[in-house]
């Protein structure tokens, strides 16, 4: 499964990461706060968090905003 990174500009592409990639930087630092485009589905989020819990791992996720549009928002999700 493939989740869309937060973009580093307005009108870049974001880019992908697959979960296995993201369980090596955890094994690798013990825990780490990803940042995920609004491009992701939520359905996609929950299946990151179930994925994580299962093995053990603490999952929290909430929305930031960054802007004053509706739909100036990221998923910030910290696994530890």
């Amino acid at each position: 499964m493939e989740l869309k990174l937060a973009r580093t500009a307005l009108n870049g592409k974001p880019k992908t990461i697959k979960f296995e990639k993201i369980e090596e930087i955890i094994e690798e630092s013990g825990s780490q706060i990803f940042y995920f485009d609004k491009e992701n589905q939520s359905k996609d989020l929950v299946k990151l968090t179930e994925y994580f819990e299962k093995k053990d791992f603490s999952v929290y996720t909430r929305g930031v905003k960054y802007g004053l549009n509706e739909g100036d928002y990221m998923h910030e999700v910290h696994i530890l």
